[in-house]
């Protein structure tokens, strides 16, 4: 997997770098100490994961993860982050970050999130795991559909339109100028955060939700 490391501070990068470059599935394509320069190196390095700390100088890793997603939907963003609280977790989630790890995390974990990241699965470090199972069923049936919904990117819910009106990725593709790989990839992601398996379940949801018609 192609891994783009984003810290500000040269001595994490510098100290990721002896940890995974000792994995022989990681290859570090680049490196980058501010968000604007992670969001150049997306575009140009095209990474498959991009390992990012939520503290930035000049954007935030949230809002820096939100364009990323915008720019590249099928690149992984996974956060490493002193912070542990609801407010970061739940924005960095909602930002379509794929993975959450603390900088108190062992080795192992961190590579563990790094691989599902590159697999398009979701790695959540256990205690924040269990902030986001107490939040959800805190939640009314209502609330949590509302929540939901609004995980999903505005291009999400384009794609996702079309999809439950039948389109392939190919004609979704031809119709959003963009390629039937980054059309399969939003799906995915759109399967991902609704916990949908199937085009009929895609389907029904678009109905209830109201996206398209019966």
């Amino acid at each position: 997997m192609r891994l783009l490391l984003v810290d500000d501070h040269e001595v994490v990068r510098s100290g990721l770098r002896m940890l995974l470059d000792s994995e022989q599935d990681v290859q570090i394509v680049g490196e980058a100490g501010t968000a604007e320069e992670a969001l150049r190196a997306v575009q140009e390095l095209e990474p498959d994961v991009v390992l990012m700390d939520i503290g930035l100088p000049d954007l935030s890793g949230i809002e820096a993860a939100t364009r990323i997603r915008e720019l590249r939907p099928q690149v992984a963003v996974v956060a490493l982050t002193i912070h542990e609280d609801k407010e970061y977790f739940f924005r960095m989630l909602d930002a379509g970050a794929s993975g959450y790890v603390p900088k108190r995390a062992a080795p192992e974990e961190l590579l563990t999130a790094i691989r599902a990241a590159a697999k398009g699965e979701v790695y959540l470090y256990p205690s924040l795991a269990t902030l986001l199972v107490k939040d959800y069923m805190g939640q009314d049936p209502d609330d949590r559909e509302a929540r939901i919904l609004n995980g999903l990117t505005e291009r999400e819910l384009e794609v996702l339109g079309h999809l439950a009106d039948g389109a392939s990725n190919s004609e979704i593709g031809d119709t959003l100028q963009i390629s039937p790989k980054t059309v399969a990839r939003h799906r995915e992601n759109i399967m991902r955060k609704l916990n949908l398996h199937s085009r009929t379940e895609l389907v029904k949801y678009a109905i209830r939700k109201g996206i398209i018609s019966p």
